[in-house]
């Protein structure tokens, strides 16, 4: 087959979230398609039958939708989106004359505008819509909230919703117009900002019970947000069947200070104030038994990353680690699933392998789902009675939805099970419900792929490598592009990426290192780059790169370098300690100088965790800064990163370009205009694919001097 061609980009889908109905017939699950025309992201929501019996049905096309959530009925789906008031409520209207108005002067306390819209901007704010699929049609909108809905989860009933929202004071809504008018931040905040979210503000979140036939609301005011991280984390409200409401926040007078959270509860009508943990964990994720007695929750350190993330149940009065014995964190991303009183599913990171585990609340975990393999990722599951709807992710046929029998999780080795599968086989209730890039993976080779293993300083190093179906990396020679996951916290498996096909089809094998500081082997594992970063890493890639020189896999001229966030800061290492490692490097939205990131990101809460005040440690701080090593350059560096970038800001990624430029060293900048910490539109992502392969050509000595052109034909000093 040809190559992939980058701008295919446009024709790629992704699944993000799953959510099954009530009886575990249908699978509602969102798939995050590209407008090339409009530049832009479209979130289109699906529902299919989990028995595979028909393809699946495309509910809505809208911009920015999200949150898929079953009513109790199974015959209602609510969602979050951002779309044109609906026409019911604004030909409705509410009676100008009625006098049951509120402080703020609307009719039923969402703060919404006089005339009913929600604000007062052009771009429609994200509110809670509702499909009713018994009785068919169009979705209705249910929350008017002047500044949108954040979160929501529906009431045992069925009759409300519980929806977070933004609610300004009065002084706060005017210097939130002032802010849209050009006006000046003012802040006294000491988590003055946060990436995707820009500088913060003091506007508090409330916790809103919404009548989901009439839309009107009513504020419960002691559930409210709280937390340096609050405005990305959320309240996460889950709605028990005792009728109390679980929550996280963190309602202590320091809350910029510190990364704490709380699970908190309270009854519907806003009474009952109850805070379930102590002010000792970073939690998330609530979630009730079947019966409202207990309250399962993650949980991790809230100063050392580095500890696992656990499952905590809380039951009368009390609460406890389930997981503290597994020395293995929850997966990104993870989601609790109640199977009864005593069972929780969860997925767990476990030697680079996302698992489904199942916890029970004894403390007993059993790894279960054997028949996922090793060469696809498990990214997202909801497990039900009778049926399990999960996304995989594998490196050649794409990503994709699926259900399968819950009873044939527990398949054992032996087909010692409740059903006829053998370990490791798919059983046959496994059902594909989707292939939503069919046609991309069908014109275009996608990659294949296998796990390999080194020796490091003593320690047994894993990776992924990927190549082109037609390569065999063991016929040798091959140029090798080395891509380094982020965190550092994090780790690889196997996972459909068009970024990889783009590289496999034009010839070059990827490598993946799982290096020392990432997570899924143990706490040790993670922990050893806990407070000096440049360290045990660089060994463990440079180790990983010369294992697969002596496999006789690839040309070691030919090595080539890639990565974001900590892997933008882990290739900064590379190319100062090790500056003949790569013929040429790509350090995207890094950070390469821990003092003057202090304050200029908002992740100073993290340093402060893992190193203490720069000012104090200034050793520590230096020695973790590849700036300081940047005498020792050669290596060709594309340096990108996003102009609004408040977890690794740019003015990282220029003191490292001008550096390298200082040094006489061929170095490019790129700089993303309105991107945060990643590349959001499609163009973008096109744009980023080309500069990249561009770059590495320009540095192949295999391929020759193009006299430094950049892919767009301009030449270097245009």
């Amino acid at each position: 087959m040809s190559e992939l061609p980058i701008d295919a980009y446009y024709d790629l889908t992704q699944v993000l979230d799953v959510a099954l109905s009530p009886d575990d017939s249908r699978v509602a699950f969102l798939a995050d398609e590209f407008d090339a025309d409009e530049d832009e992201r479209v979130a289109s929501m699906f529902v299919a039958p989990t028995d595979g019996s028909r393809d699946p049905h495309r509910l809505t096309r809208v911009a920015d939708a999200g949150s898929p959530k079953w009513g109790p009925d199974g015959d209602r789906l609510a969602f979050l989106a951002a779309r044109e008031e609906d026409n019911a409520r604004r030909v409705g209207g509410d009676d100008a004359d009625t006098d049951d108005t509120d402080d703020d002067g609307d009719a039923d306390g969402d703060g919404d505008d006089e005339d009913g819209t929600a604000g007062g901007d052009d771009e429609p704010k994200r509110q809670v819509w509702l499909f009713d699929l018994a009785l068919g049609g169009d979705a209705r909108q249910v929350t008017e909230f002047n500044e949108g809905a954040a979160e929501f989860d529906w009431s045992p009933d069925g009759d409300r919703l519980v929806v977070a929202a933004r609610d300004p004071t009065e002084e706060e809504r005017a210097y939130l117009d002032e802010r849209e008018e050009g006006g000046p931040v003012e802040t006294e905040r000491l988590q003055h900002k946060l990436d995707g979210v820009g500088y913060t503000d003091t506007v508090r979140t409330y916790l809103h019970v919404v009548d989901v036939d009439s839309g009107d609301a009513e504020t419960l005011e002691d559930a409210h947000d709280g937390g340096a991280f609050a405005d990305l984390s959320g309240l996460q409200p889950a709605w028990g069947a005792t009728d109390r409401i679980a929550f996280c926040a963190y309602h202590g007078d320091d809350g910029d200070a510190t990364l704490v959270t709380d699970v908190f509860t309270v009854a519907s009508d806003g009474t009952g104030l109850r805070k379930l943990t102590d002010s000792d964990l970073s939690v998330n994720s609530p979630e009730w038994s079947p019966s409202g007695d207990r309250v399962a929750f993650a949980a991790g350190d809230p100063e050392n990353w580095c500890v696992p993330t656990q499952v905590y149940c809380y039951e009368d009065g009390e609460y406890e680690s389930l997981t503290a014995d597994l020395d293995r964190t929850l997966a990104r991303g993870a989601t609790l699933h109640w199977a009864d009183e005593e069972t929780v599913y969860t997925t767990i990171g476990d030697e680079a392998r996302t698992r489904l585990v199942r916890v029970s609340a004894d403390g007993t975990v059993e790894r279960v789902f054997e028949a996922q393999g090793t060469d696809r990722a498990l990214e997202n599951v909801d497990v039900g009675d009778g049926r399990t709807a999960l996304v995989f992710s594998h490196p050649s046929d794409g990503q994709d939805v699926y259900a399968v029998d819950t009873a044939d999780l527990d398949a054992r080795p032996g087909g010692d099970s409740d059903s006829d599968s053998d370990a490791g086989a798919e059983p046959d209730s496994l059902t594909r419900l989707s292939e939503v890039n069919a046609d991309l993976t069908a014109e275009y080779a996608m990659p294949e792929v296998r796990r390999v293993e080194w020796e490091s300083d003593g320690e047994s190093i894993s990776g992924i490598v990927y190549h082109d179906p037609d390569v065999d990396p063991e016929s040798g020679d091959h140029p090798l592009v080395v891509a380094i996951h982020g965190g550092p916290v994090s780790y690889d498996e196997p996972t459909f990426s068009f970024d990889h096909a783009v590289l496999t089809s034009r010839g070059y094998v990827v490598l993946r290192p799982n290096y020392r500081g990432g997570s899924s082997y143990g706490r040790d594992f993670c922990e050893a780059l806990h407070g000096q970063w440049g360290t045990h890493e660089v060994t463990d890639i440079a180790n990983g790169v010369e294992s697969m020189v002596k496999r006789g896999w690839v040309d070691p001229e030919r090595v080539f370098g890639y990565g974001f966030s900590y892997g933008g800061i882990a290739q900064g290492f590379l190319v100062t300690q090790e500056p003949e490692l790569f013929a040429a490097a790509a350090p995207e939205h890094g950070i390469y100088d821990l003092r003057s990131a202090y304050g200029t990101d908002d992740s100073h809460l993290w340093m402060e965790n893992e190193y203490g005040y720069p000012w104090e440690v200034p050793e520590e701080i230096d020695a973790s800064s590849a700036i300081t090593d940047v005498g020792n350059l050669e290596t060709p560096l594309l340096v990108t990163a996003g102009r609004e970038d408040w977890r690794c800001p740019p003015s990282q990624s220029e003191q490292l370009y001008v550096a390298a430029k200082a040094r006489g060293v061929d170095a490019r900048l790129v700089l993303y205009e309105d991107e945060h910490h990643d590349i959001g539109t499609p163009d973008r992502a096109v744009h980023r694919l080309e500069e990249l392969v561009a770059w590495y050509e320009r540095h192949d000595p295999a391929v020759g001097d193009d006299a430094g052109t950049d892919p767009h034909g301009r030449s270097e000093s245009a």
